[in-house]
């Protein structure tokens, strides 16, 4: 009998089927449900200098003007190369940390997509050969922008937002669906933490794009924002995975959306209080005496600051803790990326990209949107 097709030795498997966005559980934030991945309290407390703790209530915006676009970084413990479509705790808890706090300024839609997962990241890393997908990973996130505009954009702006591998699949999405289509007019901005954008040394456009430029003020739209973040006194080293490139008269981009128009500034940070990331190490005690803390997130306002560097280190955010070690207060953050509990340099702070500019993010999100409807 005839082997078919399928069954032929060295056949190529069928390509998986696309994942249908009109359907509601095929996303794990859109406006309007409950319960879901964006629907949680964020209440956070603010810890002082002096070591007073403050509560601090946070309800979600009921009429924003704008939407934002998510695409989540490497969350999934699923141990196949690509995830599957089931929301585990990992993708909510990585919602949690990054994004649910932008319901403050827009309707969310975040897709759920069959990214590259952290087992084959870290088999990769190993040095192993994997089988990952990248253009299924990609395809879920174009078919989901796709739905969005269809059956929810009507004219309104976007925000298009990603950190790590959502930032490097939104890259390509700006590439391939944004620049130089219809959608470009309705993007406010994206914003592509955590992952390297390349322009012209000493220029704001060119390069991974060819019309939209880097922010360099408050009030521009249609532009982009990234950074990869590393510790003021410890640059990327010479292995470093972000905030380098060997490609020939090209940077990798840094917006400090605390300071657009360059310079050093102090950072709208917020953090989880109990637990940073699952690859760092948990946070030292908030004060000293260790006080109690019983919300989820913790803001230490004046605590960080930050600014764009491009050097013979490479192009990053620099993030100083400006502690004061007769306060209180904690004079360290940890973030710092482990294996096996060592600290791994080339990665920097690639796990507070957001965290440590989140209340940033989010008021330069506010005046985006208010600028790109004045425009309007």
């Amino acid at each position: 009998m005839a082997c078919s097709p399928a069954a032929r030795p060295g056949a190529r498997a069928p390509a998986p089927a696309a994942n249908d966005y009109a359907k509601d559980e095929t996303w794990l934030c859109r406006p309007g449900r409950s319960g879901d991945a964006c629907d949680i309290d964020l209440t956070a407390t603010i810890v002082e200098a002096n070591g007073t703790l403050k509560r601090e209530a946070w309800t979600r915006n009921p009429a924003p003007e704008v939407d934002c676009f998510y695409v989540y970084p490497t969350a999934s413990a699923d141990p196949t190369p690509n995830s599957d479509m089931t929301v585990g705790p990992e993708e909510r808890a990585v919602v949690a940390r990054q994004l649910a706090r932008f319901g403050q300024v827009c309707r969310i839609f975040a897709p759920i997509y069959r990214q590259i997962t952290i087992p084959a990241l870290r088999r990769m890393t190993a040095g192993e050969q994997v089988a990952v997908d990248r253009d299924l990973a990609y395809g879920d996130v174009r078919d989901a922008w796709r739905d969005y505009l269809a059956r929810d954009n009507g004219g309104r702006g976007v925000i298009l937002f990603g950190h790590s591998q959502g930032a490097s699949v939104l890259k390509r999405l700006v590439q391939e669906e944004v620049e130089g289509k219809p959608a470009q007019a309705r993007v406010v901005a994206a914003y592509l933490i955590g992952t390297n954008v390349l322009v012209p040394k000493g220029k704001d456009v060119g390069g991974d794009f060819k019309v939209m430029p880097l922010c360099r003020s408050r009030d521009q739209t249609g532009c982009v924002v990234s950074y990869v973040t590393f510790r003021e006194a410890a640059p990327p080293p010479v292995n470093s995975r972000f905030g380098r490139t060997t490609a020939e008269g090209m940077e990798v981009a840094c917006t400090n959306p605390a300071a657009l128009g360059g310079g050093r500034a102090v950072m709208a940070s917020v953090f989880g209080a109990n637990s940073m990331h699952p690859t760092a190490a948990p946070p030292k005690p908030w004060t000293t005496p260790n006080q109690p803390i019983d919300t989820a997130f913790v803001k230490v306002p004046g605590l960080i600051s930050g600014q764009c560097v491009s050097d013979a280190n490479g192009g990053y955010l620099a993030i100083r803790v400006d502690g004061d070690p007769r306060d209180p207060r904690t004079d360290e953050i940890s973030g710092d990326h482990l294996a096996n509990g060592v600290v791994q340099p080339d990665w920097g702070l690639h796990s507070l990209d957001v965290p440590v500019a989140m209340g940033s993010l989010i008021e330069l999100a506010g005046d985006q949107a208010r600028s790109w409807k004045a425009k309007r």
